[in-house]
C-alpha cells in the first residue's frame, strides 16, 4: 500500500526555517515564520496566561472529555468577543477547533455538507493553507483582486469588479483584519461596498479572523467582522487564539455559523457537533480553558488586555520606525505604506529574486512572495533591514 504514495509538496516557510537555522551568519534576521517575537526573538507567555494556567491546574479535578463541540463557557466567552451583540447569540452556532486551522478546515467540510457545489473565493493573494486545504478537499475555487503591488495597498475596485461573477451560493472568504499575507486591509467604508456586491449576488460570507487585537485594537479589529455577520442571513467566522493569546501549541480556535433563526442554529448546531466527531471527536480543552479563564475573569483580562496592548503598540512603533528609515535612505515616500498597513505582516511587493538577494546577500530572511513578518524586527535591526531593502534594489 504505502509504495504508492507520491511525496508532497514541501511547505515554502518551513523549508525557509531550515534555511535560516543552517546559516552560520549571526547576523541574520528570520521575517519568515508567522509567530509573534519580542525584542529578545522570544515567543513569551503572556502573564494573564500564566496565572490563568496556575489557577487552573490547582482547581481542576478531572481531564475527562468536554462536550463534542467543547466548554460552553469558552465558546459563549469567544462568541462574545468575537462578535459582540451584533448578531443575537441565539443565531450564533459554535464548536470548539484545533486552533484557527481546524476551524477553517470544519467550515469548508460544513459547506461541503450544505452547498458541495458551492465555489470557495479567496483573495489573491491569501494564507496559503486556506487554497492548500481547498484543493486537499477536491472543492471548487476562484479568486477574486486583492492587493495592489504598485501602491502596497488593496485593489478594491478589481476586487469589485471580480467579486460581480460570483454565484448565488458561492462562499467568499474574507479576512476580518491584519489581512495575511500582505497587511492591507479594507475599511469599513470599502467593506461597506464589498457587503453590498456580496448581497446581490446571493453569497455567502466566511471570515478568517486570526490577529485580533494585533492590528488596531481588540475592538476595532473585530469591527468589520460585526459589520459582515449582521449584513447576512448565515455567515462563517473561524477565529484564532494562537496569536492573540500567544497559545499557538495549544491549538485553540473556535468555528462560529450565524444562522437565520434559532431553529437553522440547532440544526446547524448538530452538524457541527458531527463534524467534530467525525474529525477528531472531543476538541482539545486546555489552551480554550485558559483562554476562558481569563476571558471571564475581570483582572485577567484587564492584564491580558493590557499585555495585547502593548505587543500592538510594539508592532505599530517597528513599521514606522522601519518606514521613517527607508523614507530617510531613499529620499522618498514609496515605503510609508509600511506604516499603513496593520498585524504582524507587510508584503513589500517585490520580485522573488530579489527576496533572494536579500537571503543570500544580507542574511534577511523572507518568504518567496515578499511577505515578512515585522514582529520579527527590534529597534537595532530595523535600519540593518532598511540598508539591506535599499542595497537589493528594492
Amino acid at each position: 500500500m504505502l509504495e504508492n504514495l507520491t511525496a508532497q509538496p514541501a511547505d515554502k516557510i518551513l523549508a525557509l526555517v531550515a534555511k535560516f537555522q543552517a546559516d552560520p551568519r549571526s547576523n541574520k534576521i528570520d521575517l519568515g515564520v508567522g509567530v509573534y517575537k519580542d525584542a529578545s526573538g522570544n515567543t513569551p507567555v503572556m502573564r494573564a496566561v500564566k496565572e490563568a494556567e496556575a489557577r487552573i491546574h490547582k482547581s481542576q479535578k478531572t481531564k475527562a472529555y468536554t462536550g463534542l463541540a467543547g466548554d460552553p463557557v469558552f465558546r459563549d466567552a469567544m462568541r462574545d468577543l468575537v462578535l459582540g451583540d451584533s448578531v443575537p447569540a441565539e443565531r450564533v452556532a459554535a464548536i470548539a477547533t484545533p486552533g484557527g486551522t481546524g476551524a477553517v478546515r470544519q467550515a469548508l467540510e460544513l459547506i461541503q455538507l450544505a452547498a458541495p457545489r458551492a465555489t470557495i473565493w479567496l483573495s489573491q493573494p491569501t494564507w496559503p493553507n486556506h487554497p492548500s486545504i481547498i484543493k486537499y478537499l477536491g472543492m471548487n475555487m476562484a479568486e477574486y483582486r486583492y492587493f495592489d503591488a504598485e501602491t502596497r495597498g488593496v485593489d478594491l475596485a478589481g476586487a469589485l469588479a471580480d467579486l460581480e461573477r460570483v454565484n448565488a451560493g458561492d462562499v467568499v472568504l474574507l479576512h476580518g483584519c491584519c489581512h495575511n499575507p500582505t497587511g492591507a486591509n479594507l475599511t469599513y467604508e470599502q467593506m461597506a461596498q464589498v457587503i453590498g456586491v456580496l448581497q446581490n449576488r446571493g453569497a455567502v460570507p466566511m471570515i478568517d479572523i486570526a490577529y485580533q487585537g494585533f492590528g488596531d485594537g481588540l475592538s476595532e479589529d473585530a469591527k468589520i467582522t460585526r459589520q459582515i455577520a449582521s449584513s447576512f442571513e448565515n455567515c462563517l467566522i473561524a477565529a484564532s487564539c494562537s496569536k492573540n493569546f500567544g497559545i499557538y501549541r495549544e491549538r485553540a480556535g473556535i468555528l462560529m455559523a450565524v444562522a437565520k433563526d434559532a431553529d437553522q442554529q440547532a440544526l446547524t448546531q448538530q452538524n457541527l457537533a458531527f463534524l467534530n466527531r467525525q474529525n477528531y471527536s472531543f476538541p482539545p480543552d486546555h489552551g480554550a480553558r485558559v483562554v476562558s479563564t481569563i476571558l471571564t475573569d475581570p483582572t485577567l483580562r484587564a492584564d491580558w488586555e493590557a499585555e495585547l496592548e502593548e505587543t500592538r503598540k510594539g508592532m505599530l512603533d517597528l513599521r514606522q520606525q522601519l518606514a521613517d528609515e527607508l523614507r530617510r535612505l531613499t529620499n522618498s515616500d514609496r515605503f510609508d505604506f509600511l506604516s499603513a498597513h496593520r498585524g504582524m505582516f507587510s508584503r513589500l511587493g517585490t520580485t522573488p529574486d530579489k527576496v533572494d538577494v536579500l537571503r543570500d546577500e544580507y542574511g534577511v530572511y523572507l518568504v518567496g512572495d515578499s511577505r515578512m513578518n515585522i514582529a520579527g524586527l527590534n529597534k537595532e535591526t530595523v535600519p540593518v533591514l532598511a540598508k539591506a531593502i535599499v542595497s537589493a534594489g528594492i
